[in-house]
């Protein structure tokens, strides 16, 4: 058999322009809702700690952005989701 007549492999996954899409997306949609969070927590407490975790967590997520128009989307995923996890706990740690 020639390498003409052989079938192309089918690619499993997503293409790197997709990965990059779905990281910006779930980035900008975990903004909004850091936003809305902190909106949320500051009329009821407003502190200083309060525009600190959230604020820290706005950046992040607007860094995941740029990584992943970069084309960093793995990074931009382990950062992510280590901000958000560090971000839920000092909210219920610290806030508490």
């Amino acid at each position: 058999m020639s390498t003409s007549d052989q079938i192309p492999a089918v690619r499993a996954g997503l293409t790197p322009r997709q990965a990059r899409r779905i990281r910006i997306a779930a980035a900008s949609v975990l903004m909004a809702a850091a936003a809305v969070v902190l909106a949320v927590r500051l009329a009821s407490r407003s502190s200083v700690l309060v525009v600190g975790v959230y604020g820290l967590l706005l950046v992040l997520c607007g860094l995941v952005i740029e990584l992943s128009r970069r084309g960093r989307t793995r990074l931009g995923s382990y950062l992510l989701a280590v901000g958000l996890v560090a971000a839920l706990l000092m909210d219920w740690v610290v806030l508490a």
